[in-house]
């Protein structure tokens, strides 16, 4: 068994410092729609356990209903008031389709009652981003 020598450790420890330091092959994306609605809630931050069940309904109407959910999110650490959801659709004109279906869907109309009556929701606002870069 050859000896390990002081210039073949370094020249081993070269090499896997090379090949940690390399960026990573990039990861195909998940497939999701080019346009995404970013839903900026400020909410009640006593009630983040009724906004977590809202969004928790969310996520079986929104698919049923023709949208992509990527996610619901509450505030982990800093600003407590602060929520956001993103929605994935391939057009505005799918995005109006999807807006028409869940207006009449019986599980989605009841979804925005409870937000109402429990009024956790203190402002909403709604900004249509596009993907420029895929990971």
């Amino acid at each position: 068994m050859p000896s390990l020598t002081r210039r073949s450790a370094l020249a081993g420890l070269a090499a896997s410092t090379a090949a940690l330091a390399s960026p990573l092959p990039p990861q195909p994306a998940p497939d999701v729609p080019p346009l995404t609605c970013l839903i900026r809630y400020q909410i009640d931050p006593y009630q983040r356990d009724a906004f977590a069940q809202y969004a928790a309904a969310w996520a079986r109407i929104i698919p049923r209903c023709g949208a992509q959910l990527i996610g619901y999110y509450l505030p982990y650490q800093g600003t407590n008031d602060i929520a956001w959801a993103l929605i994935a659709v391939p057009s505005l004109a799918a995005y109006e389709q999807y807006q028409a279906r869940i207006r009449t869907d019986p599980e989605g109309r009841a979804n925005f009652a409870f937000a109402q009556s429990k009024r956790f929701i203190l402002r909403e606002e709604r900004n249509f981003i596009e993907r420029v870069v895929r990971p």
